[in-house]
């Protein structure tokens, strides 16, 4: 195994070993809010710990996909597994849809058909106010180890558990609007709930369409300036970049002097590689397409009249 297969590999563990101990930290939140709101009659803090164990759902989905995303390039799939984890956050953001229409619902319902008696006391404040401090400081530590190791699944749950600490606030709220006696602001504040859901299921559709969707994920002109200081470049082009954050697949053509030796050639191709793979690490494979710098070549590539780099 070389070491950017080793590199990998150690990245998805560290991955798992963080989904793991944000699901146990999401289960405990979860049976607090849920727990408490149910024996207390608030509708807002029941479904807020129905969407922290939807936390906890995604968590499980994540740890699927990564495992799958985690196994080596094979026959069936040269390019590796990378999407699975991907297809684990398009199934969070499916379960996300369901969890939203339901809490909508509830609340609907309670609104049209009139409030039960709410239980608001010194408990339900330090229930709310403990979990929050608790998801916040998720949010902070998991949004932090997914941008280190470029992990679309930490990235996007960091966010969602950061929506879910914006929901404590606004249930923190409907609980001082019913000892105010504005009882319709439980449900109220439920809907607000549902659509936070709604609009974490939205952002994660949005990150998994980027992969799916083969969209660019390095800057074009960061990278020619970067290949272009490799010795006996003489110019790039047609720079393209795809896959998840984590494991980006990339393709450019490059421009070398006509009379280089094919050895020679070969050796500057590979310089390219690997100073791409310093500078971006989420790359795991990079073609590289030489080209003689002759003047149809550049034509096609540049325009006429680009400028030669010996």
């Amino acid at each position: 195994m070389g070491n950017a297969a080793q590199g990998t590999t150690a990245r998805y563990r560290e991955v798992q070993r963080i989904l793991w101990a944000v699901l146990a930290l999401n289960v405990l939140v979860a049976l607090a809010k849920f727990g408490w709101g149910t024996f207390s009659g608030s509708m807002a803090m029941a479904n807020d710990g129905i969407a922290s164990f939807f936390d906890g759902f995604s968590n499980l989905v994540g740890l699927l996909g990564v495992r799958i995303a985690s196994k080596p390039p094979d026959a069936s799939h040269p390019y590796g597994h990378a999407k699975y984890e991907t297809y684990a956050s398009a199934a969070i953001g499916v379960a996300l849809l369901i969890a939203a229409a339901e809490i909508a619902t509830k609340a609907i319902s309670s609104l049209v058909n009139g409030e039960s008696a709410i239980l608001v006391d010194w408990v339900s404040y330090a229930v709310m106010v403990g979990t929050l401090i608790v998801n916040l400081g998720v949010s902070f530590w998991e949004g932090r180890q997914g941008a280190r190791l470029k992990s679309e699944v930490l990235a996007a749950d960091a966010k969602h558990t950061r929506s879910d600490a914006y929901v404590s606030i606004s249930v923190i709220c409907s609980l001082i609007f019913v000892q105010l006696g504005i009882g319709a602001a439980d449900a109220v504040v439920s809907l607000l709930v549902a659509l936070a859901v709604l609009a974490s299921a939205i952002s994660i559709f949005r990150q998994a369409s980027r992969t799916l969707g083969d969209a660019s994920r390095l800057k074009s002109a960061e990278v020619v300036r970067l290949v272009e200081t490799v010795e006996g470049v003489r110019s790039v082009h047609e720079v393209r970049s795809r896959g998840s954050e984590g494991a980006v697949y990339m393709d450019l053509h490059i421009l070398l002097d006509p009379k280089m030796p094919l050895i020679d050639a070969h050796e500057r191709a590979t310089e390219v590689e690997d100073v791409i793979k310093q500078v971006y690490p989420e790359v795991a494979d990079v073609v590289v397409h030489m080209e003689p710098d002759v003047a149809e070549e550049r034509r096609d590539a540049l325009g006429p009249g680009a400028p030669r780099r010996e």
